[in-house]
C-alpha cells in the first residue's frame, strides 16, 4: 500500500480553520503540520490569544508552527526537512515567497474566496457584497509568487442573497471552499487536473478594509449604503453621527432597508410613528436597529424616544 500524501496547511483566520477541519477529517491524506501567524494580544487584558487555525489544529493533534515571517529561511528549511507532497493555503495573511512555494513536490494550492481573476487581494468577500455582485464563489488556485495570480485548478459558485452580510457570506464560502478542496484534491494529486492560466480580462483588486470604510456617507445612493452596511458586518460595522439637542453622538447602524423617498441627505423624511427613514443622495434608508456609542442596540422607535435628532452626518 502506498503511503498517504503528506500535506502542510497554512492559514490563520476563521475561514482557514473551517477548511483545515474538513481537510484533517479526510483519511485519504495526512496533515503533518499546520502553519499559522503568531498569536496576537486581544481583549481588555491584551492577553495572547491563539489563532483560529492554531485552535483547530490542536483540537485534532496536528503540530503547529508560527513563524513571524513566512519568508524566514530557517522556517523554509524546516519545511524542506518535512518533505511535504502538497501545501494548502487559506487566509494566511502574508505573501509567500517562491522559495517556500517550491518546497512541496505538488506545489501549493490556495483556497481563495472569489471567482478569480476578480477580487484578488485581502477582502474579496466584503467587496463583492459592497459592489452589488449577484454571484461570487471560491477558486482553488495553484500559487505563484504574485498576489492571487496563479493558474486556476477549479471553481465553485454561490449566489449573493439580499439577506447576506459579510459574516454569512464568509461562513458559506468557508464551507464551499472546504467542499471544493476535498472534492478536487484526489484528481489534482493524481495529475488528472491541469491548472489553467487566469484570463487577462476581468482583473480587479479587493483591498484591505479599514475602519473608515464603515462610515455612511449620506450623499451616496441608498442602495450603495445598504450594500456597504451588509458587507462590513461584523467589522468595521456601519456608523455615522447623529446631531440633535446640541450634541453629536456616534451611532452604529446594524440593520436598514432601502426604500423610496427624497430629501436633504442625512435628514429624517418620514414622520410616521416609530419609523426612521433617512434621505440619501438617491432614495432613502429606513434604519431599523441602531446603537448609540456606549449604549445597547435598540429599534428605531426606542432610539427616537431617547435621542433628539436633527440629522445624521
Amino acid at each position: 500500500m502506498s503511503a498517504l500524501p503528506r500535506l502542510v496547511f497554512m492559514g490563520t483566520a476563521d475561514l482557514a480553520a473551517t477548511v483545515l477541519r474538513r481537510l484533517s477529517a479526510d483519511p485519504r491524506w495526512q496533515v503533518i503540520l499546520a502553519v499559522s501567524q503568531p498569536d496576537r494580544p486581544k481583549g481588555r487584558d491584551m492577553a495572547l490569544q491563539p489563532t483560529p487555525v492554531k485552535q483547530a489544529a490542536l483540537e485534532v493533534g496536528i503540530p503547529v508552527d508560527q513563524p513571524a515571517k513566512a519568508r524566514d529561511p530557517v522556517f523554509i528549511e524546516r519545511l524542506r526537512c518535512l518533505a511535504p507532497d502538497l501545501m494548502v493555503v487559506a487566509a494566511y495573511g502574508q505573501l509567500l515567497p517562491q522559495a517556500l512555494l517550491d518546497v512541496p513536490r505538488h506545489g501549493c494550492l490556495n483556497v481563495h474566496t472569489s471567482l478569480l481573476p476578480a477580487y484578488r487581494g485581502a477582502a474579496p468577500i466584503q467587496w463583492a457584497l459592497a459592489d452589488g455582485l449577484q454571484e461570487t464563489g471560491v477558486t482553488l488556485m495553484r500559487m505563484d509568487a504574485g498576489l492571487d495570480t496563479g493558474p486556476i485548478v477549479t471553481t465553485a459558485t454561490t449566489p449573493i442573497r439580499d439577506e447576506d452580510t459579510g459574516q454569512s457570506l464568509h461562513d458559506r464560502l468557508a464551507d464551499l471552499g472546504g467542499d471544493l478542496l476535498i472534492r478536487s484534491l484526489p484528481d489534482y494529486l493524481d495529475g488528472r487536473i491541469t491548472p489553467q492560466a487566469q484570463p487577462s480580462a476581468g482583473i480587479s483588486l479587493a483591498r484591505k478594509i479599514s475602519k473608515e470604510d464603515g462610515r455612511l456617507i449620506w450623499d451616496r445612493p441608498a442602495l450603495e449604503l445598504w450594500r456597504r452596511l451588509r458587507a462590513f458586518t461584523p467589522w468595521p460595522g456601519a456608523f455615522c453621527h447623529a446631531e440633535g439637542g446640541g450634541k453629536t453622538r456616534l451611532v452604529k447602524i446594524h440593520a436598514a432597508t432601502p426604500c423610496e423617498g427624497s430629501g436633504s441627505p442625512g435628514h429624517r423624511i418620514d414622520s410616521g410613528k416609530g419609523r426612521l427613514v433617512v434621505a440619501c443622495g438617491r432614495g432613502a434608508l429606513e434604519l431599523q436597529l441602531l446603537q448609540p456609542e456606549g449604549g445597547r442596540r435598540m429599534e428605531a422607535a426606542a432610539f427616537l424616544a431617547g435621542h433628539p435628532l436633527d440629522r445624521f452626518t
